[in-house]
């Protein structure tokens, strides 16, 4: 049965749908069934997904779909039965998509850019991830390499008790480079240090699987 993350933060502009596009990439490096859901209307994962069939042998396979919200429960009781992963991205707001797609997962996986207005609006989304009794993982992401406010962040998320993964992602002009080629970092740079991030928030991901 396929492990099924949901990529969910309610602030757009989060890094949502390329955290996803890299995690599914990373996966499926690794000979994992990877499946790849866009529910989000601004569908940049279906762009991204379409740039692929140019990248030759430097994509991995993965599966995508991009289900509208009241077609998602029926998709991913389909894939469950098929694949290792399932990545969803979902829409920028705690609006009835956005539930459908919380609920359907093991995993609420929440990017969080290290700013006070990411930290506030991260609340909603993490409001629903409780509704729906579904588990949450915060995800740092686009870290800058100097300041004092990613750790301030970081320490906040902690006095809370929230589950941080020890695996931040910096803010690095590979991932933009990737995703306008229609690959993960993992398959564009597969030496960088951001692919050696996402592999590393991979695994962290993995260690969650439920048992």
């Amino acid at each position: 049965m396929a492990f099924v993350i949901a990529v969910a933060q309610r602030k757009g502009g989060a890094g949502k749908s390329t955290l996803a596009a890299n995690l599914a990439a990373a996966f499926a490096g690794t000979g994992q069934r990877v499946a790849l859901l866009d529910t989000d209307p601004q569908q940049s994962l279906a762009r991204w997904h379409a740039l692929r069939a140019a990248a030759g042998s430097r994509a991995g396979v993965l599966d995508f779909e991009a289900p509208a919200g009241w077609r998602v429960p029926a998709t991913l009781d389909r894939l469950r039965r098929s694949h290792d992963i399932v990545l969803l991205d979902t829409p920028p707001h705690a609006d009835t998509d956005a539930k459908i797609a919380i609920r359907g997962a093991d995993l609420v996986l929440v990017p969080l850019q290290p700013s006070p207005a990411d930290l506030w609006a991260m609340e909603a989304t993490l409001d629903l991830a409780r509704a729906e009794k579904r588990p949450a993982a915060v995800a740092m992401n686009r870290m800058p390499a100097q300041g004092k406010l990613p750790g301030e962040i970081m320490a906040e998320l902690r006095s809370r008790g929230l589950t941080v993964l020890d695996a931040p992602v910096g803010n690095r002009s590979g991932f933009a480079q990737a995703f306008a080629a229609g690959l993960g970092v993992t398959e564009h740079a597969p030496r960088s240090a951001a692919a050696a991030e996402v592999h590393a928030l991979a695994s962290a991901l993995k260690a969650l699987r439920p048992r």
